[in-house]
């Protein structure tokens, strides 16, 4: 957002101009739009340079408040970098550096930061003594590029796996950048074209078989229990039982293109997983190397379903623009075969991602459209890893795009529906999810007894469940509800949800 589209936080009226200083032509509110360029002795406070030198953005906005005199708050903050009072205070509050080079440069631009004070460059960040000593490094673009060659993509598979297994720094704290994901989606959608041929396989149809038996036991521990819960066993698996076969195989047969496939689900999986834990860097890795696998494999949808997650990503980090880029390269990818369920949930990440970028009239229709293919899913033909594409996902995602659009009453009939659904099926992420966006168009509504009942229920659910996208949610509300503490029904879900935080931060730090 430019400085000739803003709007006062106090009464939401539209600001005109490009002034470094406005005022509201309603409320007489004056507001800053751009943060003062600041001297050299600033940047030299003790609790400055002790701020810059933890590389956590976090911190250094905190720190950075605190050292202006007078102090600023997080409101104005948040004007000079464009974003909203509640994201500011989630960024302070995170234990997580962020890692998104883009945004580092943009929040550190606006605050005028000095490039020589910066710990991060055009080229990455500094990972200066964050590896332990005598380790081995990796590059840190493991992953991050479709190889032409297959044995290049199974090392680099087994290498993801490993690190995973790990939990080494190096991909921990590694840069996310949503340009990696979409030259891949390119290469993919040529590659879709491509005719396979036909060779001599040495893997058995028991084995392949075994695998997707894998994959499916291990979809259900993410669906029902959350993205930290399982994926080192996952990990391990793949590098141990998949990897091997990986080697020794080619995609030319009928069974080894059914091992590719089936080895392009479980990395899909472990990505989602890592998605869901808040690990973007490590989840971008897992999703390109995937997308290769179904390439390999001459599975077009299942490369969608690749592209969908990868567009989710990008909406979730900031870059809805991508993000309808790779939905869009999704949907034109499956030339043959075609899964409905699948051609839904792109629509349905692309409605997202529209209403991310405030188009209304898109999201709407693409919203419309997702119902319309969903309509048309015959769950007999639908694969696997389609299965979590349903009616507790697909309303869960609505409600979403029309929360973001500032249409709640859209937003609760979505809500509802994938609350429904996923209480019929005892999916407690899914219902934590939709319990968020149900108290958030509530509040909307300026009903602070719905919202914060709604609130309530979806601490009670992410308590239960290792996502961080679900604790996230429940943050987001308390950041929301948090002015309305005098209300005894937002103090009541304020406590809760505040002594239940403890458990969920401890199961996305554990994941």
């Amino acid at each position: 957002m430019n400085n000739t589209d803003r709007h006062c936080r106090t009464c939401d009226t539209r600001l005109a101009g490009d002034n470094r200083d406005v005022r509201c032509s309603r409320c007489s509110r004056a507001l800053k739009l751009r943060a003062p360029v600041l001297s050299s002795d600033f940047w030299e406070q003790p609790v400055l340079r002790d701020a810059l030198h933890s590389r956590n953005i976090g911190q250094v906005l905190r720190a950075y408040r605190r050292a202006m005199a007078p102090a600023v708050t997080q409101e104005t903050l948040a004007t000079w970098l464009h974003l909203s009072q509640g994201h500011v205070s989630e960024i302070e509050r995170s234990r997580r550096p962020v890692t998104d080079l883009e945004r580092l440069e943009r929040w550190c631009d606006a605050l005028h930061v000095p490039r020589h004070l910066r710990w991060f460059t055009a080229s990455g960040l500094d990972l200066h003594n964050q590896e332990p000593q005598g380790a081995q490094e990796e590059p840190p673009s493991l992953g991050l590029a479709c190889s032409a060659s297959l044995m290049a993509t199974v090392e680099a598979v087994a290498e993801l796996g490993r690190h995973d297994m790990q939990r080494r720094t190096l991909l921990a704290g590694a840069l996310f950048s949503v340009a990696a994901s979409v030259a891949p989606s390119r290469d993919w959608l040529l590659a879709t074209l491509d005719e396979a041929g036909a060779a001599k396989g040495k893997v058995g149809g028991e084995q392949v078989e075994a695998i997707r038996r894998t994959f499916g036991a291990f979809q259900e521990l993410d669906v029902m229990r959350g993205g930290g819960h399982a994926r080192q066993q996952l990990s391990a698996y793949l590098t141990s039982h998949v990897v091997p076969l990986l080697k020794s195989n080619d995609p030319t047969s009928e069974t080894g293109r059914a091992l590719y496939e089936a080895a392009a689900e479980q990395l899909y999986l472990l990505g989602w997983m890592a998605f869901d834990n808040g690990e973007h860097t490590v989840a971008q890795r897992y999703l390109i190397q995937a997308l290769r696998l179904a390439e390999a494999a001459g599975s077009p949808d299942l490369g969608a379903h690749v592209l969908a997650g990868l567009s989710d990503q990008a909406t979730l980090t900031g870059h809805p623009d991508h993000a309808a880029q790779l939905a869009k390269a999704g949907r034109a990818g499956p030339t043959r075969g075609h899964s409905d369920a699948c051609l839904a949930d792109l629509y349905a990440l692309q409605a997202r991602a529209e209403a991310a970028m405030g188009d209304g009239a898109a999201a709407t229709r693409s919203v419309h459209l997702s119902e319309t293919a969903f309509a048309d899913v015959d769950r007999d033909t639908e694969p696997e890893w389609a299965r979590f594409i349903d009616a507790a996902y697909l309303n869960g995602e609505y409600a979403h795009t029309f929360r973001d659009l500032h249409r709640p009453d859209e937003a609760a009939h979505f809500a509802r529906l994938s609350i429904a659904e996923s209480e019929r099926q005892n999916r407690a992420r899914r219902g934590s999810l939709a319990q968020a966006a149900l108290s958030r168009s509530a509040l909307d509504n300026h009903d602070l007894e719905a919202a914060a009942a709604a609130g309530v229920v979806a601490a009670k659910l992410a308590a239960g469940v290792k996502s961080t996208r679900s604790t996230e949610a429940v943050t987001d509300l308390r950041t929301r509800l948090r002015d309305h503490h005098n209300s005894p029904v937002v103090r009541e879900f304020l406590d809760l949800s505040g002594a239940l935080l403890p458990a969920m931060s401890g199961f996305a730090e554990q994941g």
